[in-house]
């Protein structure tokens, strides 16, 4: 176990908050202007692009094993198993004709929200994992549970939902960009852990790692807290209820019948209600202007852990969400498709036909990656993060020369003090939370570690 944070770049993985974007684009940024007219040209770029990458998404005839979130297949033998995976993946692309964003923005996010979407995307995976399960399937035919339509309401286009990219974009004028800014992977990832404090539902901890160090003390500390406000009873005896005051998780689960007291046979330990689950992103930069070819084994690796939620990354002008690899070869879902937002009044299921991928993994060569990524992981309990703690040290960090990110056990003491996020104590639903953002998380930034 390391010691004390050793990064594996001289650069800061902060460098995009602190002004130096035009020492390198941010993945998915152009590198001009944005106006209304790049912005048409940018789209046609891209649907340009889409079209090209038509020929080149059939699956490689190959005995190398495919990848996917932490899953293997054989292509020649379970292509079947391996499109329905890919298939079931939420697919979150670009968006026209929904409400204005803020009121009087813009009603698509084609050519500026790419990396928005693979936010949306990374962490719907992350969702999906805590309330379905990882071997959870789409089928096309219909018939999805109440958490999946449930999930999906989260990530709607209006301003009323929890990840919209209303909310993306308004909560991203706290990080400094301006509605209709392209992000970089790690302003992304700080957007969606501002709001996921709002998310009481999912009670999902979103921690983002400093200067490539993931500290496992500071992550316990986060992942034990009390739900946010309320004490919350967990799914299935009804996320979002309060417990009445005084009473315990395994008291909200004992149901009377007649003089009976039985327990609720999804009743869990109270160890178990302590851990709230995590989505631990790592955002990276992996080389100057390209990749180093020595982190290119360690991302791979990424990939195998059954924990992968997936990687944030792309090239200068485009933004993709990586879930697996093939060879020397990237797969991924390309957000840039435009499509209508769909409209779905709360509580009713959702038409999902257009928020699944269908055709075959596009891929790409890992050696066109551009350095600036953000690594995904999802740990349901505690003992899946030891379990993924040990995954690290023995298959990424002790047979590699050149460490990807450092991972320790205490917080270093060099470092401010780390004091988990809270939901701030206001009154407001919706849209509403993002308009007061920088007040509402300025004393978050004491903790945010800008060089170290």
């Amino acid at each position: 176990m390391a010691e004390a944070p050793h990064t594996c770049c001289n650069r800061d993985r902060r460098d995009e908050e602190e002004g130096h974007e035009d020492q390198q684009p941010e993945v998915g940024a152009p590198r001009h202007t944005v106006t209304h007219q790049n912005l048409k040209v940018l789209a046609k770029y891209e649907n340009q692009i889409n079209v090209f990458s038509e020929f080149l998404e059939d699956l490689p005839d190959t005995d190398e094993p495919v990848w996917v979130l932490g899953e293997c297949y054989n292509v020649k033998t379970e292509k079947t198993k391996l499109l329905s995976d890919v298939h079931s993946r939420l697919w979150f692309t670009y968006r026209k004709k929904f409400s204005p964003i803020g009121g009087t923005g813009p009603s698509s996010d084609t050519g500026w929200g790419c990396m928005l979407r693979c936010g949306q995307m990374i962490l719907a995976q992350a969702l999906v994992c805590s309330q379905l399960g990882r071997a959870w399937r789409w089928r096309a035919e219909g018939g999805q549970p109440e958490e999946y339509h449930r999930i999906l309401h989260c990530f709607l286009d209006k301003k009323d939902s929890c990840y919209s990219v209303h909310q993306m974009a308004q909560m991203g004028v706290g990080e400094g960009k301006s509605v209709g800014e392209w992000y970089g992977p790690n302003t992304v990832a700080q957007v969606l852990k501002k709001l996921a404090l709002f998310d009481d539902w999912n009670s999902l901890a979103v921690y983002v790692s400093m200067d490539n160090t993931v500290v496992i003390e500071d992550i316990k500390k986060q992942c034990r807290q009390a739900s946010r406000g309320s004490r919350l009873r967990p799914r299935p005896c009804g996320w979002g209820e309060p417990f009445a005051s005084g009473e315990t998780p395994e008291q909200a689960c004992l149901h009377t019948h007649g003089n009976r007291a039985t327990m609720c046979p999804h009743s869990q330990s109270q160890s178990r209600f302590d851990w709230r689950p995590l989505l631990l992103v790592i955002p990276l930069r992996l080389g100057i202007n390209h990749i180093n070819p020595v982190y290119i084994q360690a991302l791979k690796e990424c990939f195998k852990i059954p924990q992968s939620c997936g990687v944030l990354g792309g090239k200068p002008n485009l933004a993709y969400y990586f879930i697996g690899f093939v060879g020397e070869e990237l797969i991924y879902l390309d957000p840039h498709t435009t499509q209508s937002a769909v409209e779905s009044e709360a509580g009713s299921g959702v038409d999902d036909q257009s928020y699944h991928c269908l055709r075959s993994p596009r891929r790409m060569k890992i050696t066109n990656l551009d350095p600036s990524v953000a690594l995904g992981f999802f740990c349901k309990s505690e003992d899946d993060f030891d379990s993924w703690c040990n995954l690290v040290q023995q298959e990424i960090q002790m047979k590699r020369n050149l460490r990807m990110f450092e991972l320790v056990e205490n917080h270093p003491p060099h470092w401010p003090p780390f004091v988990p996020p809270t939901k701030p104590e206001v009154q407001t639903t919706g849209a509403e939370f993002i308009e007061s953002s920088d007040k509402l998380f300025e004393s978050e930034e004491e903790f945010e570690i800008l060089n170290v």
